[in-house]
């Protein structure tokens, strides 16, 4: 009995949080935008988007939803995560396992690099960047040349989370879309676990679902504390608050 009551506690000390949002407040989105990255930056999203023939960045006035600068990336490339750091946009394609480097100012390519395996999502913390694949692995890379530092195994509990897709560096964790669910992983960067989980479930109403593909998209405004997301095809950006769940909206 005791051994019983030993395992239970373990589990329920083991249980990561769960949290559920509150809209604050919404803007418009590129119905034609497969977003594939997403990051804010001095009152402006930088976007990648994918699908072959469509790939490109962009820069957005967050509260228009104005594209204010763009470039196109060639098919048969295939658009994926990007970060911005130190005045520079980084880009991932899919699975050609080819890298892009642009001018953050300007969106001139100044350079490419390779990568082994899919390319989905990332993000950086200031020091390294952080990159996903599909799998329950994050790479992190230095920040100048790309270089493989190491690995980290995302779990949550004893269970590996794979799908992890788009990532976002929130206040000490990364945040990462799980691919095909409406769910935000918070993970530790120092050991992979998960800290908590988001749902989001029902966020985009289902009168605007026609036509839209899978939640995908992070951006925090570090300055004003401000969470948004949103999804490939989505008509809308959500500026969202995290609250405990079953918390009403």
């Amino acid at each position: 009995m005791l051994k019983l009551f030993a395992v239970m506690a373990a589990a329920l000390q083991a249980a990561s949080p769960e949290y559920g949002y509150k809209v604050v407040r919404t803007y418009p989105h590129d119905r034609n935008a497969f977003t594939q990255g997403l990051e804010y930056r001095g009152g402006y999203l930088y976007e990648s988007t994918g699908l072959e023939g469509r790939s490109s960045i962009r820069r957005v006035k967050l509260e228009t939803g104005e594209v204010v600068e763009y470039t196109s990336i060639p098919s048969p490339l295939f658009g994926e995560g990007i970060t911005v750091l130190n005045k520079l946009i980084v880009q991932l394609t899919w699975r050609h396992g080819m890298g892009f480097v642009y001018e953050q100012g300007t969106f001139k390519r100044l350079r490419q690099f390779q990568y082994s395996g899919e390319g989905w999502g990332l993000t950086n913390d200031g020091r390294q960047i952080y990159m996903s694949d599909g799998t329950a692995d994050l790479r992190v890379w230095e920040t100048s040349n790309f270089k493989e530092l190491r690995r980290i195994r995302v779990r949550d509990g004893a269970s590996p989370v794979s799908l992890l897709n788009e990532l976002e560096f929130v206040k000490g964790e990364i945040w990462a879309n799980v691919w095909q669910t409406e769910r935000i992983a918070r993970i530790s960067t120092s050991d992979g676990r998960v800290l908590g989980w988001i749902d989001l479930t029902g966020l985009l109403p289902a009168a605007e679902q026609s036509g839209v593909d899978v939640m995908n998209g992070i951006a925090y405004d570090s300055m004003g504390d401000r969470v948004f997301v949103t999804g490939k095809l989505w008509p809308r950006v959500f500026e969202i608050k995290l609250v405990p769940k079953n918390t009403r909206r």
